[in-house]
């Protein structure tokens, strides 16, 4: 199963999603990320963090969503508002969509430490959702009721 993972600028929430998704997942479950319009870069405070947490970041990096049009996937999740109220290409058209809503803390202005502080508590979100997305052993579940979990853990 191939979960995307999308976001405006593909520079944070979606690359921290999408290597937090992949530490954990079991294999025959992968993920991916895009973004809408793209910045180009991965935010370098999001690679800290993810090392920070043993995470690998070999990789990651700031694509448009285009470039899995090719590509079959199963799931996609916003996981910003402005993506979620976007219309998902329609190359994604028979996917599972749901929306998992995180702040962005490159947003947050403060002091070296509030700003970690706030990507740590967004990492931890993202993990506790997808410990709770593999724990659904998504493949034994009907699409209507994957939907309606993908839905639920989006409220983690």
């Amino acid at each position: 199963m191939k979960v995307l993972f999308m976001c405006t600028h593909n520079s944070c929430r979606s690359i921290l999603s999408e290597a937090v998704f992949n530490h954990l997942a079991p294999s025959g479950l992968h993920a991916v990320s895009s973004g809408s319009f793209p910045s180009g870069r991965v935010n370098p405070q999001a690679l800290k963090t993810l090392e920070d947490a043993g995470i690998a970041t070999l990789g990651l990096s700031s694509k448009a969503s285009d470039a899995f049009a090719d590509t079959s996937v199963d799931v996609v999740i916003t996981v910003c508002d402005r993506a979620a109220g976007e219309a998902c290409p329609v190359f994604f058209g028979r996917a599972l969509k749901a929306h998992w809503g995180l702040a962005d803390p490159s947003e947050v202005v403060g002091s070296q430490v509030e700003i970690e502080a706030a990507f740590a508590a967004t990492l931890s979100t993202i993990e506790t959702r997808v410990k709770a997305f593999i724990a659904l052993n998504p493949s034994t579940l009907s699409a209507e009721a994957l939907q309606l979990e993908l839905g639920r853990i989006g409220y983690l």
